[in-house]
Formats: structure tokens, C-alpha cells, sequence
């Protein structure tokens, strides 16, 4: 497969060199000239030049100066363009040089062009759905600690915070720490780690010297972009070799941790170099490489999801209630999950024969996971301008990272590698790119297999323990120990031999278990019992090629843009995630076999088409999408935007969009604690029986509660079961099929008073259909016996004891449709000379089905966050700053991990900056959540704090 894609990497760049050396004439034209500042008559360096409607370009030097060669017939026009001034064009109609301009300071709102909403340049105020940019001044203006960052204070957009290296954007709800309905892009590149599913944050994306802009679009994005843009995406763009030459140096030091209490106070540093440089306008390359090191937040939140109310706890007894839990669950605590939950029968208490509930004591995630962590990214890039329409280039693309993953369960990201090769040939209106993704989880391992091997090593598996925490029980009761002391008795005498964290004993054992990459079966460790292990070992590789041509003004009825792309998933069996189907079902966890591929192709055309004098713009795109897991699906879109008085801009668009599986969702076979979460094709349930041949898991949690009831009171375990067989539901799960949704989006944009004032207004709604999660079920052992009998309701009396069930995991559809809701308004006003103030509000809700589905969805959205800041790049000559208050809502996570209320929070972030334009420096002063207030942004996730920082820049050294 790899040499299959270096020949199409070579053969896609000998065929487009051969097609662009063809050129229009043999004379060549150089154009010439200086840009100054028209308010203070000074050079301004760093200003883009370019000839329209070609890849020609320049960027002027210190002195002002520009020079470049053309071979295009007269007229033509070139176009000046510097964050912090106003676009300038000018017409070149013969070979007369020395061309003069002079820019004017921009204080004019809204002039931002965007390429990602239908794929070409457009004005922002005609985008015909919502889209956020933040350029190079909205980013170096900003006072979060970097510019991923502030992608937070962009209107509709949540974060969820998984790591100081790890940060996921999501938009207009259902929101997951792995978000396989959010895409992001840099320079056209899928950033996502094959195997992982998700692009992990900006662990591989640009520097903070190379970001040119980032661009969101907030809701369905399928239509044009296919598979993972189903909520939205992020298209992160840097910045051009010819445009932005010379050294770059950035260094930022910042303390996080000040309070103490979840560590002692850190520091955090991370150090940029960037460095470009173009030759005759004709070759240029870029080098660029970061490093950054730090503490992480850590986990520590102590809540209770399984509190003693519920039926798998001991309701019938309220002294177990509160600290006094035995079936105690935290949020950060793991082998106390229901799958460790030990059912103690049997036990005389209060003249009777009762039956208890307890969970299995585990460890804190904190004494699991390792908080430093470190990222490190390099980059270059080759670009080679073939002719005036034609750029030919290379980049290749490195991250290594630590930090959090979260999905079913925690992962300890350690030294993982994600590298990426592009290959692209672009031109005025065509571009032409295949890339590689190549993905080593490095030292990586599951948090929770590791403590599950720990529990067992030191205190054996449930049954075994279990029966310790009974005899120890029953002595206490026998002895007058009251209820709630002798259980805790009793769990110190199970727990017994364990190994404690911070002991050498702890940190030999975890250090052997993280080595053992097999999660299923068991591995012998000197001196201790059989125990499985918790390595991730995931080696996989993406392969993508994509093309698009804009056949601009070519043809008379409308303006036709058409695309097309391929991609290929290349999964290497580690034997816990990923697995050989074609193996009997006994030797499939061992790793290796053979290589599993999953595959997508596509195809899209736009056609535009304007209206009465260019005020109505009417779009319309359709997208063919294929897998051969299922059948083929066709996205449409419909879009128009009206401008009326050249100031207000409505707009409209409806989609229907499909998403296909991600990889995790389709063909994972993950073994952990017990339970087997498994992809939903249909293919992987031959034998195993969870789609057709299941019980739902919190029916059976019912049965068992029920049952225990009815033996206490009398009855013997088969009458019981027998008595509550109707309790038990059969789940009838079909395959997985891709997920739909249908769109619908309004909104209005404007530039009032003067052109001081923006308003940015929008509404949607969306339908799921087939609405992708997870479910968990319990399969009669060995799938033997068919549920709906009498076999079955006997099999599952064992249930909450693992002794005659295998537990699934299974992705799924949702047998309802789900509607959801909401709209954003952001408005920006600078109201007194160059103070700004701007702001969002954004809403988001779910309509509530009556009728109960097969799992809970998630919706995991605040109904109401708000943002709003005020500053001034320049309140004095060369000072700026900037004050950001951020606000959300509390409101429900539900996840597979963790449920329960995140509780509503707000921070403040704040900088000040101060410029040295003779030193081309920037000294850059803040702090994010500047009063330390601590608060999580999901069940489970992190506690953050505040941070502090000072950042020096050095911009354009060497830049001739």
C-alpha cells in the first residue's frame, strides 16, 4: 500500500509539472514599486503583493520595495493587502514601473475574505452559512495563552478541554471529547490520527509563528466536504513562504497551578522558530518547529454517579447512603465502574439472608496518569511556482505529544507520533492534493485495563475478591459491628496485598502491566498472579487525494465548482482496538494478521448563479459520497443570500448531509474490564450474537435488583427470575448504517453606523436520523441459549456476577429522530477611535422524545454561553490590550465514562501588549481565567485553573 501511494504521489507530480510549463508568452514584464503608510509616510514592510487571478506574488521589503516578473498580456492588476490596512488594488496597463502606494489604516469592520464555506474566496458578509475567521490580528490581539485557544471565544463554538496539549472545537451540540462530527483541516489536510478517529488538537497543527487564519463554519458542512463534517469544521490556514519571509522567533513562559491544590505551582514554557525564504519568486521553502512543556490540569473530581438511590447500589438500606457507599462510582476513579460491580448473596443481616452490592475500590486517575506533559511539532515545506498559474509544493508535517484522550474510557497519551506528507499543485481556480497520514501511539496505554490488572493482581479477580469482602463481612456482623463500619472493615480486608500508589511495589507492577499490549489474556508477572495488560499499540495509516476546479466565469448560464476525493483507512491489528476478522473468534485479540481497510469516495459539484444586478446569489451544490460497507448517499445543499442596500445581507440554506462511521464506530473490537465494545457492522457480529441475541444492560440491572429482592424476601433464585422475566428487554439491534441529518439555516449580516458597527445574526435547526452512539448489552454466555426464553432468564441470574453473560459495548443507530435547535448573535463595535467592543450569545437546545431510545444521546450542550471583550491594539502609541469575560450555562453530560451536571462557570482572560517595531519584536503580558476560578467543561474531564503568561515575538528578521 505505501509504495502504491509513493507511485501516485509521483505520478500526480510528473503529469501536473508536465501540464503547467506551458506558458502564455515569451516576454517577461517586471513590476516594480514601494508601499508606504499614507498617515505616517513611512516604508511598510510585509505587505502582500499580488496579480490577481494568478499565484504571482510578493511581499515588500523593509525599504518597501517590491519587485516581480509576469508574462501576462496588459491590463492586469495587482493587489496590496497587510493585516491593519485597507486593501488596495491597482491597475498595471503598461510597462511603466515604479508604482506608489500608499495603504490607509483600516478601521472598517467586516472586509474579511473566507474560502470555506463554499470553497472559494468570497466576501465574509456574503457567505451563504455562518462562518467565523480569525485572522492574524484577531489572533495576536487575543489574550488566550495561544491562538488554538481562542478558537473559544468564537461565536457558536464549545471547547472541550482534554489537555494542555489536547483540545477538541465543537458546534451546535451533541458534543464528545472525541468528536467524529468535527473536522479540521490545515491547509486542506484531515488532521485526525487514523486509529484515534479525531484530530488531536493542535498537537500537529501550525505554530504560533506560522497561523495565517482560522476559519469556522458552525453546522453542517457535508454537503461540500463529506465524512466528519456533520457539525461543522475548522480549516486552519498558514502562511505562505513567498509572503511571509525571514526568521521568526516566539518564547512563552507562564505558570499554571497557583493555588496548590491539584499540584504544586508549574511552569509552562513553549519556544517557536520560524524561518522562509523565496528565490526570484520562483522557489521558496519554510521551516518550522516548537516545543512545549508543561503540567497538566488534572482529573480529580470526586462525584458519585452511582449514588446509594439507585438500583445498583443498596437502596433498601439508607445507612450505605453518602461516604458510607460500598457501590460507590466516581467521575475520576476507575475499576469502581458497574462492569467491577461484585454481587455479596448470602450474607445474614437483620434475620434474613441479604444481598449486597459493592464495587471493586480501584485508583484515582491521578495516581494512574502522568501530568507533564510536552509537545513537539516541526514542519517544512517546498514551494516551486511552475508558472503564472500554477504552485506546485511539499510539506510534511510531524507532532509528538503527550496528555489525555478520553472516548469510553481514559487513555494515557504518551509519545505519540502523527506525521503527515502532502503533496499539492494549485492554481487560480483548480487544485489537485494527496496526503499520507501516519499514526504510532507510541508508549501510550488504557487507564482503565491497567487499573482493572492492578485490582487483580493484588486482590484477584471479582469472584475471588468477593469472596474475601463476604467472610470479612459476615465476621464483623456476627461480631455487632454495625452495617456501614463493617463494610468498610470488610473492604480493607479484600483489599489487602494490593499495591498503594507512591510505593516501589505500585510503579514496578504499573510499569509492567503498561508494557503487556494485550488487554484479553493474561501475561505472568514475577512474583504476582496471571493479570492481562494496558498498552496501546496502534501503527495505522490514512491515505487521501482530493481535486477541485472552479470553472469561474467559463460557462454562461452559472458559475461551476466540482471536486472530488478518495480516502483509505489502513488498520494495523494491535489486537485490543483493532482486530483480523477473518480469524476464528478465539485468536483474533493477538495482534497482527492481516491489515483491515475501510474506504470512502466522492464526488461534489456547485453551481452559483447571481440575480437582479448581483444582489441575490443562489447556490446550489450536490455531493455522491460511497463506502462499500453501505450503499451510496447523496447530500444536497440549497443556498441564496440577498443584499439589500449594499448593507444587509440575508441568507438561507438547507442540507441534507450523511455520515458515515468513523473508523472506532465501524470495526473496533476492544476488550476492557469485561466489556467488549465492538464496531456495528454486521460482520463483525457473526457468532457473538450482541445485535440479535441481547439484553439491554440497564434491564438487566432491573432483573438482577428485582431478583435480590425476592430472594431476600423468600423465594428461591429461579422463582425470582422467572417472576421478573418480563423486566428483561431484548435489544434487536440492526447493523450500522450511516447517519443523517437535515439542516436548515437563516441568518443576517451588516455593517451599520457608518461602517463602525457589525451585526452577525443566525438560527438552525437539524434532524438526526440514525443518530450514531453506543449501547450497552449482556449476550447469555457463549451466546448458547436464545434470550426470550426460560434458558436465558435462568442464564442471566448470574449476571451481575459475570459469571454466564459476555457484556458488549455496541455502536449503534438510535431508533428515534432527534431534533435540536438554536441560534447565535455576535455583534463588533469599535465606538470611540480604535477601542472595540464585541460579543456573542449563543443558544442551543434538544426537542425531548416521549418515547424512551435504546441509548442516551448525549446532547452534552449548554443552552446558554456568552462572550464578550473589549480593547484597543494601539490605546497608546505601540501599547494594546485586550479583555475577554466568558460565561456558560450548567447543564448534562451524558457519556459511557461519566454522567452527571457541570456546573455553570465564568472566567476572565486579559492581555496587554507593547510593540518594538525597531527590534520587530512584541512583548505580550496575560493570563487566562486571570481569577483562578476552577471549573470543568465535562463529566470527568480536567479541573482548569488559571494561567499566566509572558510571550515575546520576533517577527520578519533577515527579510530582505
Amino acid at each position: 500500500m505505501k509504495n502504491t501511494i509513493f507511485r501516485l504521489h509521483l505520478f500526480v507530480f510528473l503529469f501536473l509539472t508536465l501540464l503547467s510549463t506551458v506558458s502564455a508568452q515569451d516576454n517577461v514584464i517586471v513590476i516594480s514599486g514601494r508601499v508606504t503608510d499614507n498617515e505616517t509616510k513611512q516604508a511598510l514592510a510585509g505587505v502582500n503583493v499580488l496579480i490577481k487571478g494568478t499565484v504571482t506574488g510578493t511581499v515588500t521589503d523593509v525599504q518597501g520595495n517590491f519587485s516581480l516578473k509576469t508574462k501576462l498580456k496588459f491590463p492586469f492588476t495587482i493587489a496590496f493587502s497587510m493585516v491593519g490596512f485597507e486593501p488596495q488594488e491597482f491597475e498595471i496597463k503598461g510597462t511603466a514601473s515604479n508604482v506608489q502606494i500608499a495603504l490607509e489604516t483600516q478601521t472598517l469592520l467586516g472586509r474579511e475574505v473566507v474560502v470555506t464555506a463554499s470553497r472559494v474566496e468570497e466576501s465574509i458578509l456574503k457567505s451563504p452559512v455562518a462562518i467565523e475567521k480569525l485572522d492574524i490580528r484577531a489572533i495576536k490581539d487575543s489574550p488566550a495563552p495561544g491562538f488554538y485557544d481562542a478558537l473559544e471565544n468564537v461565536k457558536g463554538v464549545q471547547m472541550t478541554t482534554s489537555s494542555l496539549t489536547f483540545k477538541v472545537p465543537n458546534t451546535r451540540g451533541f458534543n464528545i471529547p472525541n468528536n467524529f462530527r468535527f473536522m479540521q483541516l490545515v491547509d486542506g489536510v484531515d488532521m485526525q490520527a487514523a486509529t484515534l478517529g479525531v484530530p488531536l488538537g493542535n498537537a500537529i497543527g501550525p505554530t504560533e509563528l506560522d497561523i495565517a487564519s482560522v476559519e469556522i463554519t458552525p453546522g453542517a458542512a457535508s454537503a461540500l466536504y463529506g465524512m466528519n463534517a456533520i457539525n461543522g469544521m475548522a480549516n486552519l490556514l498558514t502562511k505562505s513562504p513567498f509572503l511571509h519571509q525571514g526568521l521568526s522567533l516566539y518564547q512563552k513562559t507562564g505558570i499554571n497551578h497557583v493555588d496548590g491544590i491539584d499540584h504544586s505551582t508549574s511552569v509552562l514554557t513553549e519556544t517557536a522558530i520560524r524561518y522562509a525564504r523565496a528565490y526570484n519568486n520562483k522557489f521558496a521553502f519554510k521551516i518550522n518547529a516548537s516545543y512545549m512543556q508543561g503540567t497538566d490540569w488534572r482529573s480529580n473530581t470526586r462525584t458519585d454517579q452511582n449514588p446509594n438511590s439507585l438500583n445498583t447500589a443498596n437502596p433498601n438500606f439508607p445507612e450505605l447512603s453518602g461516604n458510607n457507599n460500598p457501590a460507590y462510582d466516581a467521575w475520576n476513579k476507575y475499576g469502581d465502574e458497574n462492569n467491577n460491580a461484585v454481587t455479596i448473596s448470602g450474607v445474614q443481616y437483620g434475620g434474613k439472608n441479604q444481598t449486597f452490592l459493592v464495587r471493586r475500590t480501584g485508583y484515582w486517575e491521578r495516581d494512574i496518569v502522568s501530568p507533564k506533559v510536552d509537545n513537539l511539532k516541526f514542519d517544512a515545506a517546498l514551494h516551486y511556482k511552475l508558472n503564472e498559474n500554477a504552485e506546485l509544493s511539499y510539506g510534511y508535517r510531524i507532532g509528538q505529544m503527550d496528555g489525555v484522550f478520553q472516548r469510553g474510557n481514559k487513555i494515557q497519551l504518551d509519545n505519540v507520533v502523527v506525521q503527515n506528507h502532502k503533496l499539492e499543485l494549485k492554481g487560480s481556480n483548480y487544485t489537485i492534493r494527496t496526503y499520507a497520514s501516519l499514526e504510532n501511539t507510541g508508549d501510550s496505554y488504557n487507564v482503565k485495563p491497567m487499573v482493572d490488572n492492578l485490582d487483580i493482581t493484588g486482590g484477584g479477580s471479582n469472584s475471588v475478591w468477593g469472596g474475601k469482602f463476604k467472610t470479612a463481612l459476615q465476621n464483623e456482623l456476627n461480631n455487632g459491628t454495625e452495617l456501614a463500619t463493617a463494610m468498610q472493615l470488610a473492604r480493607q480486608a479484600a483489599d489487602a496485598g494490593r499495591a498503594e500508589p507512591g510505593t516501589a511495589e505500585f510503579n514496578a507492577l504499573q510499569n509492567t502491566i503498561r508494557k503487556i499490549n494485550n488487554w484479553d489474556h493474561g501475561a505472568v508477572i514475577p512474583g504476582a498472579p496471571e493479570t492481562g495488560g494496558a498498552f496501546l499499540s496502534q501503527k495505522s495509516h490514512l491515505y487521501h487525494a482530493d481535486a477541485q476546479y472552479d470553472f469561474e466565469n467559463k460557462l454562461k448560464i452559472f458559475n461551476l465548482l466540482v471536486g472530488a476525493d478518495a480516502r483509505v483507512y489502513e488498520v494495523i491489528p494491535d489486537g485490543n482496538n483493532f482486530v483480523d476478522f477473518s480469524r476464528p473468534i478465539d485468536e483474533r485479540t493477538q495482534p497482527g494478521g492481516n491489515n483491515v481497510y475501510y474506504k470512502k469516495f466522492g464526488a461534489f459539484a456547485q453551481a452559483t448563479r447571481t440575480f437582479f444586478k448581483d444582489k441575490l446569489k443562489v447556490y446550489g451544490s450536490l455531493r455522491v459520497d460511497y463506502n462499500p460497507e453501505f450503499d451510496p448517499k447523496v447530500n444536497p445543499r440549497i443556498a441564496a443570500v440577498y443584499t439589500l442596500a449594499e448593507k444587509h445581507n440575508f441568507r438561507a440554506s438547507f442540507q441534507n448531509g450523511f455520515r458515515f462511521p468513523a473508523l472506532f464506530e465501524a470495526i473496533s473490537y476492544v476488550n476492557n474490564g469485561n466489556v467488549r465494545r465492538v464496531g456495528g457492522l454486521s460482520y463483525i457480529n457473526e457468532g457473538l450474537g450482541y445485535l440479535d441475541n441481547s439484553y439491554t444492560l440497564a434491564s438487566v440491572n432491573t432483573f438482577n435488583a428485582a431478583v435480590n429482592q425476592d430472594v431476600t424476601a423468600g423465594l428461591t433464585a429461579t422463582d425470582a427470575a422467572l417472576k421478573n422475566r418480563g423486566l428483561l428487554e431484548i435489544t434487536s439491534l440492526s447493523p450500522t448504517r450511516p447517519e443523517r441529518i437535515n439542516s436548515f439555516e437563516v441568518g443576517y449580516k451588516s455593517i451599520l453606523l457608518d461602517n463602525k458597527l457589525v451585526i452577525d445574526i443566525d438560527a438552525y435547526t437539524n434532524e438526526y436520523d440514525g443518530f450514531l452512539g453506543q449501547v450497552e448489552v449482556s449476550v447469555p454466555q457463549n451466546n448458547t441459549v436464545s434470550v426470550g426464553t426460560d434458558e436465558a432468564v435462568i442464564a442471566m441470574l448470574a449476571a451481575n456476577r459475570n459469571a454466564q453473560q459476555t457484556r458488549y459495548r455496541v455502536y449503534t443507530n438510535a431508533k428515534n429522530k432527534y431534533n435540536n435547535f438554536g441560534s447565535s448573535l455576535g455583534i463588533t463595535y469599535n465606538f470611540y477611535k480604535r477601542f472595540t467592543i464585541s460579543g456573542n450569545v449563543n443558544y442551543n437546545d434538544i426537542v425531548t422524545n416521549k418515547e424512551r431510545d435504546v441509548f442516551v444521546t448525549g446532547f452534552n450542550t449548554p443552552n446558554w454561553t456568552t462572550n464578550l471583550s473589549i480593547g484597543n491594539r494601539e490605546v497608546a502609541k505601540n501599547l494594546g490590550f485586550n479583555i475577554v469575560w466568558r460565561w456558560q450555562d450548567s447543564f448534562l453530560w451524558e457519556s459511557p465514562l461519566a454522567n452527571g451536571i457541570v456546573p455553570a462557570y465564568q472566567t476572565f482572560d486579559a492581555q496587554v501588549t507593547y510593540r518594538l517595531p525597531q527590534l520587530k519584536s512584541t512583548i505580550k503580558a496575560g493570563g487566562s481565567n486571570i481569577f483562578n476560578q476552577r471549573y470543568i467543561q465535562y463529566a470527568a474531564g480536567p479541573t482548569i485553573g488559571g494561567l499566566y503568561y509572558v510571550a515575546i515575538t520576533v517577527d520578519g528578521l533577515f527579510n530582505k
